[in-house]
């Protein structure tokens, strides 16, 4: 069934999310503050609103995707902001990954109005925001999520309802944390194996069929080995997601030593310029410490096993 939607946030997921819904014939209302985002949607049939209030008063379904917590608080609770425009009965979906405690805080303010509010953030990268085939994690009310999910369906392939308000966010947390240190995980082994002057691609091969195989590995190995970080998840962001799981886990006195590490790691590498390449750039941390570089060894150069390379 076609539904008119508004969504708020047309960057680097927002957009493709954005367009899978137009492709599954729904009615798009847009808003972003980069124009540009705004007329390439425009051009695929969306319309373009004047503010997230704007957008919010011309639908009874409206999503956000967006950076960070203080960016969502701003378009849904500030001045010019959605719930200023929303009308009681309408449901606001937040795909962004936040703080939980901001996803309940934004709860709590909808549920004043009398607005259904979800938070429901993505795992999958530009890749399967593209393809429609994001998992998404969603926290709140079991009959709100049943509401919206025929609509979350045109963009992802996992739907799971986590819990109440804030679940889906603590879901994600989890998600970017087993993310984060596999792919640290990944650059050590690499990192090691290329200074033992093995090829990294054929250790690739070799690892990915067992145990240690994984998405994550999949994805990201590939990229590491042909020097490519092109963002499809920046490190600025997925540094901002380990940020809020450790403010989380302070919460609840819980301790995460891996995440601690992998976060300061990430931090470092913004501070040499890095925040916008994807997230296969933690390796590049590893590097640094090893003075090594994943690669295929040179022809001729033996290796700690002895062993020339063709």
């Amino acid at each position: 069934m076609s539904r008119k939607i508004a969504f708020v946030g047309l960057g680097i997921m927002g957009r493709p999310m954005a367009r899978n819904l137009l492709k599954a014939g729904h009615r798009l209302v847009v808003y972003d503050l980069n124009p540009a985002s705004v007329a390439d949607l425009m051009a695929a049939g969306a319309a373009r609103a004047a503010s997230a209030q704007d957008a919010a008063a011309r639908s009874d379904l409206i999503i956000t995707m967006l950076p960070d917590g203080p960016d969502v608080e701003k378009a849904i609770l500030g001045p010019g902001g959605v719930l200023e425009g929303a009308r009681r009965g309408a449901y606001v979906v937040d795909m962004s990954s936040i703080s939980p405690m901001v996803s309940q805080k934004i709860g709590a303010a909808c549920e004043k109005k009398g607005v259904e509010f979800l938070d429901a953030p993505v795992s999958g990268g530009e890749p399967k925001a593209m393809d429609g085939t994001l998992a998404i994690m969603v926290g709140g009310n079991p009959d709100a999520f049943e509401h919206v999910r025929p609509v979350l369906e045109a963009m992802g392939s996992s739907i799971t309802l986590t819990g109440p308000v804030g679940a889906g966010n603590v879901t994600k947390l989890a998600n970017q944390i087993m993310v984060a240190c596999n792919i640290a995980a990944m650059g050590e082994a690499l990192v090691l194996a290329t200074a033992a002057g093995l090829d990294p691609e054929v250790v690739f091969h070799a690892i990915k069929g067992g145990l240690a195989g994984s998405a994550a590995l999949n994805a990201k190995a590939p990229m590491a080995i042909a020097r490519n970080f092109k963002p499809g998840f920046r490190i600025r962001l997925h540094q901002k997601d380990l940020r809020n799981a450790l403010l989380a886990a302070e919460e609840l006195k819980v301790p995460l030593p891996f995440t601690s590490l992998v976060q300061s790691m990430m931090v470092s590498l913004m501070n040499e310029g890095k925040g916008d390449y994807d997230h296969a750039a933690i390796v590049t941390a590893i590097e640094r410490l090893a003075g090594v570089e994943i690669a295929k060894p040179k022809a001729g150069e033996p290796g700690w096993m002895g062993m020339a390379a063709d």
